[in-house]
Order: structure tokens, then C-alpha cells, then sequence
């Protein structure tokens, strides 16, 4: 059985390449990659492919003989719409019957609130219509979205936030072996809430202080507060109000639901949180 990654050369492609390879051997693991010479680099043991989620032909010419898939949703934002690059991604997969598909999702993303559900919500609707044996790893937050929080407490500094709500952080690495063990599995459920224990900002940077042994502490702020911090620190406005968009799906309540079926999938305890902490933070 042959397997493929999508989007291999980012940072959850990589984990799950890596993860792919020691379940089943780099022999059987393609990697599909915009960049030839850079996934050449990272995975000299693997085969690669060369095609981008806006280019619906070479999708199709990639996945040619692939049996399973472990589809990568893209960032928002290119060139070409997510929405419009995930249709090429699922049109590919659909021309190639691959057996079984796994797709990084959203969490609860039937009835998450915040913008970044709908293309998600999208995706999964077009793999359930493609009639393809599909699995769906519906992502929490990674912990690694938060190593300047992180690196403000290590610097027993103020950490600043907005959203008093919680979600449930994890390494990413983790998130991507989970992914790689749904792919591999011989039975699976359509659906797999991945998450950490759903903690708040506050409660992140206390258990940060405590392993960092730091005076520093999480500061909740205004979200107007919080751009005009980012702005002070060289940052353009839109740019500061992108990254402030980022804990809107906690605001809006997407990212609380707790569950256990990541470390159930991984077949052990999840990362300690201050273990975890100490890894983002170097």
C-alpha cells in the first residue's frame, strides 16, 4: 500500500512524514511538495512529487497509484482562494479513487462560528459528495501558535491576550503523528476531535511561569489594546489585526470542547503541558 503526504514540506507535513515513515517504512511514503529541491532536502529517503493546490493536473498526475492520502489543508490567503485550492485537492483524489482519505479540519467545524470553519466546513462536505472513504482529524489550537506568549513569560515579561476563553493547545508534532496513525489505522471513525486540555490564556501562563521558573505573567487586554501592543512593536496595522483574528475562534467558542480521542489515537499521554512549554520556548 502506497501512502501520501500533501503540503509535506511545512511544519505538520514534516512531523507527519516523519511519523509516516518509522509506521511504515520511507519507501511507501510520497511526499507532494511545491518545491522539489526542498523536499528532495528533508526527506532524501522518500519519493517526491511536484504539484501545488492551484494546479488541479499536476494534483491529478502526483496522486497517480496513491492508495491513502493525508490531505493538509492549505493557509488562507494565496494567491488562489482555499475554498478553490481544496476543490482541485479533492477533484485530484476523486480522479485517482484513492482508498481512503484524511483531511486536517476544524474543530466542531459543523457548527463552529468563526471564519475560519467555512472553508473547512467546505472541504469536508466535498469529500463526503466525492463518495471516498474519508476520515476527518479535526485540530485544536497548536501550542507553537503561542512562542511569542511563551517567550514573553520565559523573558518574565507581561504575556498579552484577549479572549478570556479557553481552548485546548497541543504540540504540533503531536497532532501531526495522530493524523499519520488515522491514516495507517485499519478501522476508523469518520471523525476525530483532537485537542489538549481546554485551559485559558491565564492559566497558560501560569503554568508557563511555573516551568520557566519566571516572574512573568498572561496580561488580558482589550482586542484594540492588544493590535495597538503589536503596533508599537513595529508591526502594520494589518498585520497586527491578523494576528489578533487568531484567538477569534477561541472568542467564539469553536475551541472548547474537550476530548480525548488524540491521545486514545496515539496510544499515549499527550506532551505534560510544561514539557511542551519548554520545547516551544527553546
Amino acid at each position: 500500500m502506497n501512502y501520501a503526504v500533501t503540503a509535506a514540506t511545512g511544519h505538520f507535513g514534516q512531523a507527519a512524514v516523519k511519523e509516516l515513515n518509522q509506521l511504515v517504512g520511507a519507501d511507501r511514503v510520497v511526499v507532494i511538495a511545491r518545491n522539489a529541491e526542498k523536499a528532495a532536502q528533508l526527506f532524501p529517503a522518500n519519493e517526491v512529487r511536484v504539484a501545488d493546490y492551484g494546479d488541479q493536473a499536476a494534483l491529478e498526475k502526483a496522486l497517480a497509484g496513491i492508495d491513502r492520502v493525508l490531505f493538509v489543508s492549505s493557509q488562507p490567503g494565496g494567491a488562489v482562494s482555499r475554498d478553490q485550492q481544496h476543490r482541485n485537492v479533492v477533484a485530484a483524489l476523486k480522479d485517482n479513487r484513492v482508498a481512503r482519505v484524511v483531511y486536517t479540519s476544524f474543530p466542531h467545524v459543523d457548527r463552529g462560528q468563526s471564519w475560519l470553519a467555512a472553508d473547512h466546513r467546505l472541504t469536508e462536505e466535498l469529500l463526503r459528495e466525492s463518495g471516498l472513504a474519508h476520515a476527518f482529524v479535526r485540530n485544536n489550537w497548536y501550542l507553537e501558535n503561542e512562542a511569542s506568549f511563551l517567550k514573553a513569560i520565559a523573558a518574565g515579561q507581561a504575556a498579552s491576550y484577549w479572549t478570556d476563553k479557553p481552548m485546548g493547545w497541543v504540540l504540533e508534532a503531536e497532532y501531526a503523528a495522530g493524523a499519520a496513525r488515522v491514516l495507517v489505522a485499519d478501522q476508523v471513525k469518520e471523525v476525530y476531535e483532537f485537542a489538549g486540555p481546554i485551559i485559558t490564556y491565564a492559566a497558560l501562563g501560569e503554568a508557563a511561569a511555573a516551568a520557566l521558573g519566571t516572574a512573568g505573567k498572561a496580561e488580558q487586554v482589550s482586542k484594540e489594546a492588544y493590535v495597538a501592543g503589536l503596533e508599537a512593536d513595529g508591526l502594520d496595522h494589518d498585520t497586527a489585526a491578523l494576528y489578533a483574528s487568531f484567538q477569534e475562534p477561541a472568542e467564539a467558542g469553536d475551541l472548547s470542547a474537550a476530548s480525548d480521542d488524540l491521545a486514545t489515537v496515539l496510544g499515549h499521554p499527550l506532551t505534560p503541558l510544561a514539557a511542551a512549554i519548554k520545547q516551544v520556548v527553546g
